[in-house]
């Protein structure tokens, strides 16, 4: 016989109903952990100056609308991204759950002049660059097909907002300069943060101390506006010039490839010093 408490449930359905408010309690409780964690993080790593709102997009946002958990925690704001639509300003694709940031209107707090979806951001985006001749050489088309290797350059944006170079090659063997050929320097990359809706690339120079760890003196900024993103594309904007940037999935593959071809060349300065 089944037996029933005062309330009308049998005990399956009231042990099935404790189990479901106990998901849905500590789902609430994860994701409002999720906040605080990424709040402190935030803190840490907030630029002097940089007013970006940061938050998780939340359901209810539309074409005109953001809904947005603040990063504090505090309740879901709604903001009118109707404007930034129009203009172009909504950098990457809203999705419920991904981390956003927001620059709001100076007049009105309440509508965004730019959003941007940080968790799209993240990645592996690369570029293809070229050789070019060194000076006082001359390549003819034999040479060049041997020479003029594409190569992919970019650089990883991850958690905790720290940052690598891909494809980057230390630059200290004593035949690089018995190539034709040189490549452009790649930055080494360490971080990267928001400022103002625009993203920020910190860099240096390497230097290997004693304890085989890396430590990088000189640290700069270089600043970006992000014209475009979507899906696997990226477009940025600085000082006037373009670049566009395709995502990959293998940050080893690049490097791999990279050290390849710098020991082809490495091979090909040794034939030239024999000659």
């Amino acid at each position: 016989m089944t037996t029933t408490n005062r309330n009308g449930y049998t005990p399956l359905r009231l042990t099935m109903l404790i189990a479901i408010v106990t998901i849905l309690l500590l789902g609430a409780g994860c994701g409002r952990k999720k906040i605080h964690d990424n709040e402190q993080q935030l803190q840490e790593w907030r630029l002097p100056g940089d007013s970006t709102i940061y938050g998780l997009t939340c359901e209810g946002t539309g074409d005109t609308v953001l809904v947005l958990l603040p990063e504090d925690g505090t309740d879901p704001v709604s903001y009118n991204i109707e404007q930034a639509s129009r203009k172009g300003r909504i950098i990457g694709n809203l999705k419920t759950g991904d981390r956003t940031a927001i620059v709001v209107s100076k007049e009105d707090p309440h509508v965004a002049e730019l959003v941007l979806n940080i968790d799209e951001l993240k990645g592996i985006w690369c570029y293809i660059v070229l050789p070019k001749v060194r000076e006082g050489h001359e390549l003819n088309d034999s040479l060049r097909a041997l020479y003029f290797i594409p190569r992919e350059y970019g650089f990883a944006l991850m958690r905790q907002w720290t940052a690598q170079s891909v494809g980057y090659i230390k630059e200290n063997n004593a035949l690089n300069g018995e190539t034709p050929v040189e490549y452009p320097q790649l930055g080494y990359f360490t971080d990267w943060h928001i400022w103002n809706g625009k993203l920020i690339i910190v860099s240096g120079t390497p230097q290997l101390t004693n304890d085989e760890e890396v430590k990088v003196s000189n640290k700069h900024n270089d600043t970006c506006d992000i014209v475009y993103l979507r899906n696997d594309s990226l477009v940025l904007a600085s000082e006037g010039a373009q670049r566009s940037y395709y995502r990959k999935q293998s940050q080893e593959e690049v490097n791999q490839k990279a050290k390849a071809i710098a020991e082809k060349l490495r091979k090909q300065a040794l034939e030239r010093t024999k000659e």
